[in-house]
């Protein structure tokens, strides 16, 4: 492999990614096809996959295929599983649970109101997850003799849990701590498998729900490459910048939230107005 590429971006591997028809899963996809790997492409929305798959032409002996998806529904992955195996009996050497959504509450409802907002949300952000690696898990495992990886998408608002979106917050919290456990359980069992946690900064997707990318975004393009050069450091936590927040502050505002339990602070208390100063002060002044 060239230098700096992970082993498992390789001529030939199988790269299976969800949320694959747009921003990061997307850019992830377009990064697998540059070293020659096959792709499995999943989405829920028909039209954008059908678009995003018609982006890649073959190369070589690669195969190129997507299949609409509801990631929420373990009897559709169950129900298209049979095939994906039976096309890839050597199994899946890359797998990429990426798929994601921040619905809001309906209805002028708070999202203390909406509970279906918040089923919804952990429907295709966390369950989503454990539907596929209950579904696909045994297929990246199965074979013990070369190097496989598995992504799992999280997000910064997940660790240091900001206002504004409980539901999404909790969800990703949630994403986090699966992660963590399948490194744990896959260490042993399995330890040609790397465990990622990515954690993107601000990245402009359609989550965002602006059409014009902000200045201090990121592009989807440079998460995924970002990604690449930490699969090839063996970080299991992929915390990425963007153009407004560098990595050392990332760092710092993460430990002054895990200290709140510590030093019994009350939660959040960066943005509340009796703590926020000192907050900014004491991380500005913070030391890694």
């Amino acid at each position: 492999m060239a230098s700096g590429i992970p082993a498992v971006f390789r001529k030939g591997a199988t790269a299976l990614i969800t949320g694959a028809a747009s921003g990061i899963g997307l850019a992830t996809a377009r990064v697998c096809h540059s070293h020659g790997m096959n792709l499995i492409l999943l989405d829920i929305n028909e039209a954008a996959l059908s678009q995003a798959a018609g982006t890649f032409t073959s190369q070589d002996s690669a195969k190129i295929t997507s299949h609409v998806l509801d990631v929420t529904s373990f009897n559709a992955w169950q129900q298209l599983a049979p095939q994906i195996r039976s096309q890839n009996p050597q199994g899946i050497d890359f797998l990429v649970l990426n798929a994601g959504a921040a619905p809001l509450p309906t209805g002028g409802k708070s999202f203390w109101q909406d509970p279906e907002c918040f089923q919804k949300t952990f429907a295709i952000n966390t369950f989503g997850y454990t539907n596929g690696l209950a579904t696909f898990l045994d297929s990246v495992v199965q074979e013990k003799s070369v190097p496989r990886a598995i992504i799992l998408t999280g997000s910064k608002q997940g660790i240091t849990n900001p206002p504004g979106n409980p539901a999404y917050n909790a969800s990703k919290a949630a994403v986090r701590t699966i992660a963590e456990h399948l490194s744990f359980d896959l260490s042993t069992a399995a330890p040609n498998v790397s465990v990622h946690l990515l954690i993107p900064g601000w990245t402009h997707t359609g989550l965002s729900r602006s059409k014009e990318k902000p200045a201090g975004a990121w592009a989807p393009e440079q998460v995924a490459e970002f990604m690449v050069k930490k699969i090839a450091e063996n970080a299991f936590y992929i915390l990425c910048p963007d153009n407004e927040v560098m990595e050392d502050l990332d760092k710092k505002r993460i430990l002054w939230t895990a200290n709140d339990i510590v030093k019994g602070r009350p939660p959040l208390n960066r943005w509340r107005k009796d703590w926020k100063d000192e907050a900014a002060r004491e991380i500005g002044n913070m030391q890694l």
